[in-house]
């Protein structure tokens, strides 16, 4: 069965400060649009809301505009910026780098399910 769904009418949208994701659920896949403003942190604008010190949520993204810092709980860190494809698994803490916005699409299918949900 072919499904096919528009970013520009997601399923739901999540706000949280400085930031929202937008979740389309399909058969065997949810995407999301997360959006990010400068100022944003995971560990300050989401970190109350999923109830943990760190980012529990696998992402498997490409970045579309901005620049984000990505720490790792094991003390790995690097940043991604547009057109970098990431791999980032559960156990970290991230940030807008600089003034302008971030947009990552992320395929992992765990964003869209939980990420930003109590």
């Amino acid at each position: 069965m072919l499904e096919v769904k528009t970013v520009e009418k997601p399923d739901e949208r999540r706000d949280f400060p400085r930031g929202h994701l937008e979740a389309l659920h399909l058969t065997g896949l949810d995407f999301a649009v997360g959006t990010f403003e400068p100022g944003w942190r995971w560990s300050e604008s989401v970190a109350s809301i999923a109830g943990t010190e760190s980012c529990m949520v696998h992402h498997n993204g490409y970045v579309v505009q901005g620049r984000m810092h990505i720490r790792m709980d094991d003390g790995g860190e690097g940043e991604v910026g547009p057109g970098d494809v990431f791999v980032c698994p559960p156990g970290h803490d991230a940030w807008v780098v600089g003034d302008e916005q971030v947009v990552v699409l992320d395929f992992a299918g765990t964003m869209a399910n939980e990420y930003a949900k109590g």
